[in-house]
C-alpha cells in the first residue's frame, strides 16, 4: 500500500478501535501506544505513516532496519517524538547494531542476550530500554523465556533468577514484558495468553518494585483489542495500518 490517504484512513480506524477497547474496560486510550510494524514496507511508505500522525514504528529484522531507517531519515530529516522499536528476534552477534538503531528492544529472550546488550551498550555509551520476551503459549516456534503452563515451577524459578541478574546490568533498563500470542481465528482464544502475561507482570512488580514494569507489549492486528482489555500498553499493528505485506522491501 503506497496510498497516503488509505494509510491515514487505516490509522484513524485503528485508533478508533483502540479507544473503544480501552473504554470497554475503563482504561484511558492514552495509556496505549500504537506501534506500526513496518516489516517489508519501504521507507516512503513509513514516511507516509509518519505524516499521518504515527510516531512509533517497529521492525522485525535488524538487517532490514539498517537500510530502511537511514532512507527514512532522508525523507523526514527532523522527526518529532519518533521512536523505533525492535520487535523481532535479535541474535547476540547483532545486538550492537540493534542498540544503535532502536530506541526500545521488545524481544530480549534470554539472560545471555541481555548480558550481550549490556556489554555492547557500555561500548556504545548508551543505556538501552528493553522488554523481556516471554513465551506464554509454549509454541516451539516462539522465542522467549518459556513460561508456558507445561514447563513447571523450575522454569519459573529460573526465570525469576534471570530477571534478578538482568536488573543488575547497568546498561540495560527493564521496562516490562512482551509476548507473541498464537495465530488463531477467534481473538478470544488469545485472551488467556494476554491474561497470563499481565499476571506475571504484576507478580514481578511486587517482587522487584525497584524496576519499572509498566509496559505490556502484546496484541497485533487481529487481536489487539482483546490485548488492550487484558492490560496491553503497546500494541504492534502492521497489516491494520499498511495493508497486506509485500514480499520484499
Amino acid at each position: 500500500m503506497d496510498d497516503p490517504y488509505t494509510i491515514e484512513t487505516n490509522v484513524a480506524r485503528v485508533r478508533e478501535r483502540i479507544v473503544a477497547a480501552a473504554q470497554r474496560v475503563g482504561r484511558r486510550p492514552e495509556e496505549i501506544t500504537l506501534v506500526a510494524i513496518t516489516k517489508t514496507f519501504a521507507a516512503p511508505v513509513v514516511a507516509a505513516a509518519y505524516r499521518a500522525g504515527l510516531r512509533e514504528f517497529g521492525e522485525n529484522r535488524v538487517e532490514e532496519a539498517s537500510t530502511k531507517i537511514p532512507v527514512f531519515r532522508e525523507l523526514v530529516p527532523t522527526p518529532e517524538l519518533l521512536r523505533w522499536h525492535m520487535v523481532g528476534h535479535v541474535q547476540r552477534r547483532k545486538a550492537r547494531l540493534a542498540i544503535e538503531l532502536f530506541d526500545l528492544i521488545h524481544s530480549v529472550h534470554s539472560l545471555r542476550l541481555a548480558q550481550r546488550i549490556n556489554r555492547d551498550a557500555e561500548q556504545v555509551g548508551k543505556v538501552v530500554p528493553v522488554l523481556l520476551e516471554v513465551n506464554v503459549s509454549g509454541e516451539v516456534s516462539k522465542h522467549g523465556f518459556n513460561l508456558s503452563p507445561f514447563v513447571g515451577s523450575q522454569a519459573k524459578a529460573s526465570f525469576i533468577a534471570d530477571v534478578e541478574q538482568t536488573l543488575m546490568l547497568p546498561y540495560v533498563r527493564l521496562g516490562g514484558l512482551m509476548t507473541m500470542a498464537p495465530m488463531v481465528t477467534d481473538p478470544e482464544e488469545a485472551r488467556p495468553v494476554f491474561s497470563v502475561l499481565r499476571a506475571l507482570r504484576d507478580e514481578l512488580s511486587q517482587r522487584f518494585p525497584e524496576a519499572d514494569w509498566r509496559e505490556l507489549s502484546m496484541g497485533m492486528t487481529d487481536d489487539f483489542e482483546v490485548a488492550i482489555e487484558e492490560g496491553a500498553t503497546m500494541v504492534r499493528v502492521g497489516r491494520g495500518v499498511f495493508g497486506e505485506r509485500k514480499q520484499a522491501v
